[in-house]
């Protein structure tokens, strides 16, 4: 048996949504728990782009259960994910995030969003392109937060420059940006050859093909890979439509999540253990590397160690696959 897996990217799960003006201390406990009993050890809550109205809400809730740490038999929320605002508006980079409520980078806006959330914030999703980017990466760094590339359109020169202010992770790579791109000119390139960039990529078979998934272990090795879920709240519900994160989608029978309104998917209906099995069907990576890429390196990436996971969630490997144990 080892400690269960830890994922960085979780919006929600069955039927609660962690970006929803109806958050209860309650939701955040049930998902807490739903995680553990699917093998997460620890997770940060992630708040899409969304009103004032809804951070003045959630992100209490949210840093509340951060602080309180966790509770026999649920998974720890180690810290809040922020994926956005502060993220490209262009169609295909803004994905499923309402495009009406991303914001310019703004340092005022960053930390009234830390405060609100009691200074649990641990990870930061932005487009370093947008005017303001490098500054507030630098501000960011100085609260601790770990700050990572996302929903972008940014040239290698962005990228290079957000790096250099303190960036250290790609949110979902290959994901969060337009169907369509220049074949060399891309937001992919520079972050799969950014060395000092870390790539999240969701392996639930849904995002990423098998040879995309290959190439960027390829380009970054297992020490500089991370695997997501990006669950949503129609994760672990029946296939149907449903509303998530303010935009309505449609789970189809595979499990693939899309977005009703526009040709990009909107989040997943996996586990991160569902990610890891996706992962080690693919024959890429020895089981020490998949446990590193599915728990050392999420808890690394947010200066959270062993000691940080919730005691008794475990998985053990079968020699073909993860069991919650």
């Amino acid at each position: 048996m080892a400690a269960g897996f830890v994922d960085l990217q979780v919006n929600g799960y069955a039927g609660r949504d962690f970006t929803t003006a109806a958050l209860s201390d309650e939701d955040v406990q049930a998902v807490s728990a739903e995680l553990a009993r699917r093998g997460t050890a620890a997770y940060c809550p992630t708040v899409v782009t969304t009103s004032w109205d809804v951070y003045e809400h959630v992100l209490p809730i949210l840093g509340r259960a951060c602080r309180q740490g966790s509770r026999k038999a649920c998974s720890r929320p180690l810290g809040i994910h922020l994926e956005g605002p502060f993220i490209s508006p262009e169609d295909g980079a803004v994905g499923a995030h309402p495009k009406v409520h991303v914001q310019p980078p703004s340092i005022a806006a960053l930390e009234r969003l830390i405060e609100l959330a009691d200074g649990q914030v641990r990870l930061l999703t932005l487009a370093p392109e947008a005017q303001g980017a490098v500054e507030l990466i630098a501000r960011a760094r100085d609260h601790g937060i770990a700050v990572s590339v996302g929903h972008t359109l940014a040239g290698a020169d962005d990228v290079n420059r957000a790096a250099a202010a303190g960036a250290t992770l790609s949110t979902h790579l290959a994901n969060g940006c337009p169907n369509q791109i220049h074949r060399h000119m891309n937001p992919i390139w520079p972050q799969l050859a950014c060395g000092e960039l870390t790539a999240m990529i969701i392996t639930d078979g849904h995002h990423l093909p098998p040879s995309v998934i290959a190439a960027i272990l390829a380009a970054k090795g297992p020490r500089r890979t991370i695997i997501t879920s990006d669950s949503v709240s129609v994760a672990g519900l029946p296939p149907g439509e449903y509303e998530t994160m303010g935009t309505p989608v449609v789970l189809e029978p595979s499990g693939r999540v899309r977005n009703a309104r526009a040709p990009t998917l909107a989040g997943s209906s996996a586990c991160v253990i569902d990610c890891m099995n996706h992962l080690a069907s693919l024959g890429l990576l020895e089981v020490e590397d998949l446990y590193r890429v599915g728990r050392d390196n999420p808890l690394a990436a947010i200066g959270a160690s062993a000691d940080d996971l919730a005691p008794g969630v475990s998985v053990q490997w079968d020699g073909r696959g993860f069991a919650v144990s």
